[in-house]
């Protein structure tokens, strides 16, 4: 009986896995298109030619290489993760496509290691909740913005967990907009545009995506 549960639970771990990182993986990018909205989310974030802008929590890139076409040949990208692997898959896909307004960083999980006032924009996308020392991380974010820089995120809130606690939500790898916006008002960010309702995630319908952009005060 031991055996068996054992069995079914690392059956349950290993498809949780392949599914969560094929949400991200680049031959899913273009079906990805279809419901992440990517041009209603640089519109929100007024992201233009010859901005600067982070991408934090990259993953393999998906948004980085639609920024890197919205910014142009004088903009310029920096795609940061925690987790280098990510980043190799990242550099070969520039390198393949002769992407070259993209900087790669390796952050650390409470540091993304952006050089101070040099950013019109960054972008949290689905990662926020994954920031444990959300604080520091907002402070290090607010620091590298330029002043009334912009920063973008979004995230995902989960049907199941849309009643509990921060840390419930987070452990469950959901958010819910109110938590967010409050932390964000307390880093001494001021919300200038909020979608509670921005689809859903994946079109699963228990998985409604929302948005929230603010400025550096």
């Amino acid at each position: 009986m031991r055996e068996t549960k054992y069995f079914a639970l690392t059956t349950f771990l290993f498809f949780s896995c392949f599914w969560a990182a094929a949400q991200y993986a680049r031959e899913d990018w273009k079906e990805r298109d279809s419901w992440m909205h990517v041009p209603t989310l640089f519109e929100l974030a007024e992201i233009g030619e010859g901005d600067q802008v982070a991408d934090i929590g990259c993953h393999e890139g998906y948004l980085t290489v639609h920024l890197a076409k919205q910014v142009g040949l004088t903009g310029k990208v920096f795609a940061v993760d925690v987790l280098e692997y990510r980043l190799d898959e990242l550099k070969t896909h520039l390198k393949e496509n002769d992407i070259d307004n993209v900087e790669v960083i390796l952050g650390d999980y409470d540091d993304p290691k952006l050089s101070d006032a040099s950013l019109d924009v960054v972008v949290l996308v689905d990662t926020y909740h994954e920031i444990e020392n959300y604080n520091k991380v907002l402070a290090h974010v607010k620091k590298a913005l330029k002043p009334s820089g912009k920063l973008l995120v979004l995230e995902k809130l989960k049907e199941p967990h849309k009643h509990k606690d921060r840390d419930q939500q987070a452990s469950a790898h959901t958010l819910s907009i109110s938590y967010v916006k409050e932390e964000l008002i307390q880093a001494g960010f001021s919300i200038v545009k909020e979608i509670a309702d921005f689809g859903t995630w994946n079109h699963e319908v228990e998985k409604q995506m929302w948005v929230l952009t603010a400025v550096n005060n």
